[in-house]
């Protein structure tokens, strides 16, 4: 299993050898087309499928390269937006939805996972959620009272599983965990035993709004409904300002001592961390993560890797650090995932904004969308819905991210070196440049050769910057993502970075 970057996630060794057959009939009508080959894509696609419906799934790289091929697999009721939140932002009788839903999110993985023999380790585990100080220990309080209104089981405790320091705790019960690799791989099989097709390498663009055709990079496709399951759909719409791209950092690490947790567990620092035990083949790893920041605003991302290194080595006897990588997740601004139709278009259906829940959403997203494709009543869809108006909920967090991105429009645009500068690239070095009037995006590999692209994103224009622990491109406005060679790891661009031709004067 490849992924958007240079960094290796453990899931990608462990991913069973699946090729898809690529069974796509030229002049076919499907019912739906499904971009987007990661968990929210995969299980829209299975649920379709099963109930009927003619599906093809496009997928722009190969099965798992984006975001779930980077998840820690955490399937939690407790969520990143806490329920004090929500009942605060939304109400009480909301926040007990929300609470179902999530509980249903896991429910439906098991299921899917027991009907098709994926034996992807689902377990059933114990959260624990910590407190380190007073003011952590009041925010406790109310999550905990929150969580139980909204039916949540959970209750203090005297322990954890963990040997960080802690002032008071809560368990929390029926979180799981698995396999997301197999769980993934299992999904893809499934849909296409069940008579689905998937083409990897194909990139998919917006649908013409007077028929059913469906642009893509291996030729147009009809449809007659069309899901985006790509974190935010292409071109620019009202999502991609109401969404705002993070970054998290993760490792997979071997300890001296077996002190391995046995449940999920969480702190309540901002960003938190997060742990978990996976045994792989009788090999058994301590999965952590955090750090988390806005794509394209750390402008060394390496050293943020260096800083969750030496967190676990602070708290944990490590015998080895086996796989350490990062992952890309987008925030909604008023909490809640977007989740539906995306607003303007009448059959085009997506899912974004699932924070750093994206087990539980994508999983969701599948129920609620092949739900609404089917004619089906669910009664989570008006409390996702893309199209919501939640002005007091979300109009802080809206204005203060797109300020941000305003900035980032005519951030860099006149502060470039001069081309002098280009002599006093090391290997393995980036930066942005101005030469001749031409705007570059430079960096010299190991071997010394010079990559130069123009840092304008397609998308909408912002200037892209230097990821140095992925070695990618990032966009700091949207989250598009690219390669050094300028192409296209992660949208909503539907396009790469032009080359820049350098010539010795």
């Amino acid at each position: 299993m490849k992924r958007d970057g240079l960094l290796k996630s453990i899931w990608q060794d462990m991913a069973p050898a699946y090729q898809p057959l690529n069974k796509r009939q030229p002049n076919k009508v499907y019912d739906v087309l499904i971009a987007g080959a990661g968990i929210t894509g995969l299980t829209t696609a299975l649920l379709l499928q099963t109930q009927g419906k003619k599906c093809i799934l496009a997928e722009a790289h190969s099965i798992g390269f984006g975001t779930t091929g980077g998840t820690t697999a955490h399937l939690n009721t407790i969520l990143d937006t806490t329920y004090p939140e929500i009942e605060s932002a939304f109400g009480k009788d909301e926040a007990k939805l929300v609470a179902d839903s999530a509980k249903e999110a896991i429910k439906l993985i098991k299921e899917i996972a027991a009907a098709n023999n994926i034996d992807c380790d689902f377990e059933y585990k114990t959260g624990y959620l910590f407190a380190q100080n007073e003011k952590e220990e009041k925010q406790l309080k109310e999550i905990i009272e929150a969580g139980l209104r909204a039916g949540i089981e959970m209750e203090w405790t005297e322990g954890i599983p963990s040997p960080i320091p802690f002032t008071k705790a809560c368990a929390i019960q029926q979180q799981a965990q698995f396999n997301i690799a197999v769980y993934l791989m299992g999904l893809a099989k499934a849909f296409e035993k069940a008579g689905g097709v998937i083409l990897q390498d194909c990139l998919v663009d917006l649908p013409d709004k007077n028929n059913h055709l469906v642009s893509t990079s291996l030729g147009n496709i009809k449809a007659k409904d069309t899901v985006f399951a790509t974190h935010t759909p292409p071109s620019v719409n009202i999502l991609h300002f109401r969404c705002a791209p993070y970054r998290s950092y993760a490792a997979a690490i071997t300890l001296n001592d077996e002190n391995y947790p046995d449940g999920l567990v969480y702190d309540m620092e901002e960003p938190y961390h997060y742990f978990r035990t996976y045994t792989f083949n009788n090999k058994s790893y301590l999965i952590a993560g955090g750090f988390d920041h806005k794509t394209g605003h750390q402008e060394n991302s390496t050293a943020t890797v260096r800083q969750l290194e030496a967190y676990l080595k602070k708290y944990y006897d490590v015998k080895s650090i086996d796989f350490v990588w990062s992952s890309q997740y987008y925030i909604p601004t008023d909490g809640l995932p977007y989740i539906g139709k995306l607003p303007g278009w009448d059959r085009v259906y997506t899912g974004t904004g699932f924070n750093g829940n994206g087990m539980i959403f994508g999983t969701l997203s599948g129920k609620i969308i092949s739900d609404m494709i089917l004619k089906k009543e669910n009664r989570y869809e008006g409390l996702y819905s893309p199209s919501r108006i939640k002005p007091l909920a979300g109009f802080v967090s809206f204005v203060e991210e797109n300020v941000d991105v305003a900035k980032q429009f005519i951030s860099k645009r006149f502060s470039y070196e001069q081309i002098d500068e280009l002599v006093k690239l090391s290997n393995d070095e980036a930066k942005l440049v101005e030469y001749k009037g031409k705007r570059m995006a430079l960096y010299k590999d190991d071997n010394g050769q010079l990559h130069a692209l123009d840092p304008v994103c397609p998308h909408a224009g912002c200037i892209v910057v230097w990821n140095n622990a992925e070695k990618t491109w990032d966009c700091p406005c949207h989250g598009a993502r690219y390669a050094i060679d300028g192409s296209l790891l992660n949208g909503p661009s539907i396009k790469g970075l032009s080359k820049v031709a350098i010539y010795e004067s």
